[in-house]
């Protein structure tokens, strides 16, 4: 799109900032303990509402799903002395994850009900972060991408530490360690590509054109695989996640894994993937094989869990792992795979963490030998959860279906990986979808049915409130399930052009060799 066309208007500018706006203007509202402790989250509702409004007219407006590249650019020259520039665009890899992002962290503010104490900060802090969220997905600036990397981990170091659990410093000290050190190896990678041409350049699309080769990209491509792998996260990098969500209350959990893991995954796409191809070429192998692990490992660590979120944010180690699969899949059917894997994780594992802080509200225990009988008390609540859980093990008719398959058929039709290394692949991320209704299944069964537990016996199933938020998680699945044109159409354009990229610049490789 032209800027004529985009009517001049910074729309990807406001995005950003409106909720950074409301953040601000959190302050100024009087005490919650004076007047209304509602009107933070009234405020904070607002803000995001209007901000994910405003991404759908904007996307629905002006984004052409047919151009692969990217759009609605802004760009200013911010900070000269350091090379700093306000660059903003979309495609079609970032898009979807914006609307992902505003709509989850819009629902996370409106299942913050039960918040009552230091109200200005915690929704001040779910503004900051989706400015935050929004700038990782939408910066062409590695220094403006790197900023906002950083400035997310705040909100949500804040968020854990205060309104956690019992071990919430123990969790939110172990998230912010591993996260900051892993981005002291996205900044030194970023800068060396920075460096590496005749001229200093931050700019992304800059930065990709000089794709750099051999052993200067690999060791590029490494520091990023293991930065970003934290978030993603990857194995045996993932260890902070279980503490976190263990820990975290439902909203924030809502944040991390329908948000914060995707962050992981873009980020790979958009850099390992785009700005390294050669280099993504000869590491593909190596994704696939960290991605199996992911599958099994993950799944087989849900069964060891007791509690209810740390069984679940086990199993989001495993389905991550289908992202893996499909980065490293190379071809447009598998990265379009992981894109699909990412937005469908994202809708279902929010909606399971969501249900679980609802019965939690009710019962006060996420421990599993602790729970049972809640089908009785809690219908509403079960139906939820085993629909949320049925989207995770990938039912056909529901979004987890598609994706999974969509990665399955992008590792067969490659045909740079040989026949044996397919079929063992297949062979060993079945096992990992065996295991998941498995481990899902139980845990419904132990929750839900058996003796019922004679202190749970009246309790009140879920309000409207809460029906309104469940439904706008899971609709979509199932929507997605049955019609995932609507959101393969988003970034079908950019997916088969990121595809294209890595073949060129295999095909010249394969071409310098034989010269």
């Amino acid at each position: 799109m032209t800027a004529a066309s985009q009517g001049n208007f910074p729309w990807l500018s406001v995005i950003v900032l409106l909720p950074a706006v409301g953040a601000l203007l959190m302050p100024l509202l009087p005490k919650e303990e004076s007047i209304n402790r509602n009107l933070p989250r009234n405020l904070a509702l607002s803000f995001l509402a209007s901000d994910f409004l405003l991404m759908l007219f904007a996307f629905g407006r002006f984004f052409n799903t047919h151009i692969g590249g990217l759009q609605l650019q802004e760009r200013i020259n911010w900070l000269p002395l350091i090379g700093l520039e306000w660059s903003l665009a979309t495609d079609g890899i970032s898009l979807p994850l914006v609307l992902l992002s505003g709509l989850i962290t819009l629902l996370s503010a409106a299942a913050s009900w039960k918040v009552t104490s230091k109200t200005r900060l915690y929704f001040a802090l779910l503004l900051v972060q989706a400015s935050a969220q929004a700038l990782v997905f939408l910066s062409q600036d590695f220094l403006l991408f790197f900023l906002a990397w950083e400035l997310e981990l705040v909100p949500v170091y804040l968020l854990i530490a205060i309104w956690g659990g019992n071990r919430r410093l123990y969790a939110a000290t172990k998230f912010i360690l591993y996260t900051a050190l892993a981005s002291l190896l996205i900044l030194i990678s970023g800068l060396a590509l920075a460096l590496s041409g005749n001229d200093f350049t931050l700019n992304l699309t800059e930065l990709a054109q000089r794709s750099p080769s051999g052993s200067f990209g690999i060791f590029c491509y490494l520091g990023f695989l293991i930065g970003f792998g934290v978030k993603l996260p990857i194995f045996p990098l993932h260890t902070w996640l279980p503490d976190a969500h263990g820990e975290a209350n439902a909203p924030v959990s809502m944040l991390l894994a329908g948000v914060l893991l995707k962050m992981g995954g873009y980020a790979l796409l958009r850099f390992n993937v785009q700005m390294l191809p050669e280099a993504h070429q000869q590491l593909a192998p190596a994704l696939v094989v960290i991605g199996i692990v992911n599958i099994i490992y993950g799944a087989l660590n849900a069964f060891a869990q007791d509690n209810v979120k740390r069984r679940i944010a086990c199993s989001s180690v495993s389905h991550m792992g289908f992202v893996l699969l499909g980065i490293g899949a190379i071809d447009a059917l598998g990265i379009s795979g992981a894109m699909l894997q990412m937005i469908s994780h994202g809708l279902i594992a929010a909606a399971m963490f969501f249900i679980t802080g609802s019965f939690y509200e009710r019962t006060n225990t996420l421990s599993i030998p602790n729970m049972g009988g809640l089908a009785k008390v809690l219908p509403i609540t079960f139906a939820f959860f085993l629909t949320s859980s049925l989207a995770s093990l990938a039912l056909p008719g529901m979004s987890g279906f598609v994706s999974e398959i969509t990665v399955f058929l992008g590792i067969t039709s490659q045909d740079s990986f040989t026949s044996v290394f397919r079929a063992i692949t297949i062979f060993l991320a079945a096992i990992g979808l065996v295991l998941t209704p498995v481990y899902l299944l139980s845990m419904c069964r132990r929750v839900f049915f058996g003796p019922r537990i004679p202190a749970l016996a009246v309790v009140n199933d879920m309000n409207p409130r809460e029906l309104t938020i469940g439904l706008t998680l899971i609709l979509p699945t199932l929507v997605i399930g049955f019609w995932p044109r609507i959101i393969i159409d988003l970034y079908e354009a950019s997916t088969n052009a990121l595809s294209e990229r890595i073949i060129s610049h295999s095909l010249i490789a394969i071409t310098h060799s034989i010269a």
